[in-house]
């Protein structure tokens, strides 16, 4: 996709950052993002919910403030019976009440498999922007929620767990960023990306790279859900994870002791996940502190390049 010519363009394509930054005047810019997605729930309801609260997870990372969302619908409506959509609909509504966006429409077409997501518009200070390209040698880094979506809900429609054990990964998706992206613009963060489909890896590495930076993380440090690295070794990966863990492999070194499977829940492809900061060492208890125990510092940047797994 070529590069967007505008000097208007804050925040464009060239450092993969989650949302795009458009200047309006010297207080204002707009920030946009869509995404969409498949269902990993089996309830309609949550799937709505969930596509929306990940919507707004790029705007969040932004350090920026929702403001409008249109939808973006795709079903299969001479198959499935129009209430499913009508409850799909009826959860990204609820999301958008929650979290004081005006959902103003959308677009809709007949597929073969549902899909479901959002545009979403939102402002900020042109002077604040959080981007994923500000971090320095030095930062502490945080996430915010625990790994293992992809490999849970997978493990559920393969039927290797039920609902319940489920059920604690549901209730992370459905918890917006909002009160971390507070706590970040409040504290003072050099720079913060979501971790979704890339996984952590991923997400991270795009940071390294945009920042010019190495990362040093801690595999002890970073949550999961339980029963995550069980069904790992029992080879419940999504094709997606799979992909990731090959991706990664050209930018990450692993130390010995790092166990095989969590190697693989660092790239296990997440939906609505948490964020990724990098945090000055003077500001990190103010952020922890802020964010409260949702908030795992998981490693540091240095100098250099690529991303040093330990222990």
């Amino acid at each position: 996709m070529p590069l967007a010519e505008n000097e208007n363009v804050l925040v464009g394509i060239a450092t993969r950052d989650d949302a795009g930054v458009y200047l309006l005047r010297d207080d204002l810019a707009l920030v946009q993002t869509v995404d969409f997605f498949t269902p990993i729930v089996d309830d309609p309801f949550d799937f709505g919910r969930i596509a929306a609260v990940n919507s707004l997870s790029d705007i969040y990372a932004m350090g920026a403030t929702p403001l409008t969302a249109l939808n973006i619908c795709a079903f299969p409506v001479e198959e499935v019976d129009l209430e499913i959509l009508r409850r799909i609909l009826e959860g990204g509504a609820a999301v958008a009440k929650q979290a004081g966006v005006a959902l103003l429409g959308g677009h809709t077409v007949k597929d073969d498999e549902p899909k479901y997501g959002w545009a979403v518009t939102g402002i900020v200070d042109p002077r604040k922007v959080v981007t994923n390209a500000g971090a320095r040698a030095g930062d502490a880094l945080v996430i915010t929620k625990p790994l293992g979506t992809g490999i849970l809900t997978t493990a559920l429609k393969r039927d290797r767990i039920d609902a319940a054990a489920l059920r604690p990964a549901v209730d992370a998706m459905l918890e917006p960023n909002s009160r971390a992206a507070a706590a970040m613009v409040e504290t003072g963060v050099h720079a913060a990306t979501d971790v979704t489909g890339f996984g952590l890896l991923g997400h991270a590495g795009e940071l390294m790279e945009a920042s010019g930076v190495a990362l040093e993380l801690r595999a002890s440090a970073i949550p999961l859900f339980a029963g995550v690295l069980e069904l790992i070794r029992a080879d419940v990966i999504p094709g997606g994870t799979k992909d990731n863990v090959n991706a990664h492999a050209t930018f990450t070194r692993y130390d010995d002791g790092v166990d095989p499977a969590l190697r693989v829940a660092l790239s296990d492809a997440q939906t609505s996940g948490g964020l990724l900061i990098a945090v000055p060492a003077e500001n990190l208890e103010r952020l922890r502190t802020a964010i409260g125990p949702s908030a795992h510092v998981i490693g540091m940047v240095r100098d250099g390049s690529g991303i040093h797994v330990l222990p």
